[in-house]
């Protein structure tokens, strides 16, 4: 089967379901909150994924290591039709693939964590309170002071999955997600920061529990990407009861030539 445009969001999802943590940010994506910013191409029961709501398009790939050769034919036919310039995540050995058509720049490996131990989250103490609009002002300071460059649409706060705490009224923590999606019973994590001021209290664990306590009753399964090279943050998570259930690659990709 040649690789083709895929628009049934039931096959996409009884695809990505069958691995609903490799694939929890494509199957938020197929909720009406994202799906208009969305491509999906498929060849045989492997999907890729291009998404245009941010500025440079960003492809997500993902297999496991069983499946990376398949979904290696599936970008060697799509690579020549994608953007000139995009952002990727992709499974281990797939930057190789494109790499035909594209030069891969700054490479940086990621972990996918999942929340495997509800038990150690259990003994955090959440924190914080709901973010909403009204909070933007006070949301873009701190992602200017404590996370620069961090990949955040205010249309994520109306999702009402951030939660927020502050000192002296000031918002000096966060956890957020990525996509939340009550239909296909996945979230992922993301935008989580504390103010540099005032690291090292465990005030972004305490917003994690928090955000995680809020999350338990609309997902069954809670996961986000992380640098591999942030060790602190690995073990953050590590002690709030995530582990890392896969590896893969962020980078950008600009056409040859």
């Amino acid at each position: 089967m040649p690789v083709r445009a895929e628009h049934d969001r039931t096959v996409l999802a009884e695809l990505l379901g069958r691995d609903p943590v490799l694939h929890a940010y494509q199957l938020g994506d197929l909720d009406d909150f994202f799906w208009p910013y969305t491509s999906w191409y498929r060849r045989d029961d492997q999907v890729a994924l291009l998404y245009h709501g941010v500025e440079l398009p960003t492809l997500l790939a993902f297999a496991p290591p069983e499946r990376a050769g398949d979904l290696a034919a599936l970008l060697t036919e799509l690579a020549p039709v994608l953007p000139a310039r995009l952002w990727a995540h992709l499974s281990p050995g797939l930057a190789a693939t494109v790499a035909r058509w594209y030069e891969v720049r700054d490479p940086a490996p990621h972990h996918r964590m999942a929340l495997t131990d509800p038990a150690w989250l259990a003994r955090a103490t959440p924190a914080g309170e709901v973010l909403d609009r009204a909070d933007l002002p006070a949301l873009h300071d701190l992602y200017a002071a404590a996370y620069p460059g961090n990949w955040f649409d205010p249309r994520m706060l109306d999702t009402g999955q951030y939660v927020g705490i502050r000192a002296d009224a000031e918002l000096v923590a966060v956890a957020g997600v990525h996509v939340w999606s009550p239909t296909w019973r996945v979230a992922a994590l993301g935008n989580v920061t504390t103010h540099p001021r005032v690291r090292g209290r465990g005030l972004a664990g305490a917003a994690v529990a928090a955000l995680c306590a809020r999350l338990r009753d609309s997902v069954d399964h809670v996961t986000l990407n992380v640098r591999a090279d942030n060790t602190a943050a690995v073990r953050l998570y590590e002690r709030l009861g995530f582990t890392r259930v896969a590896d893969f690659t962020e980078c950008g990709l600009h056409r040859r030539g």
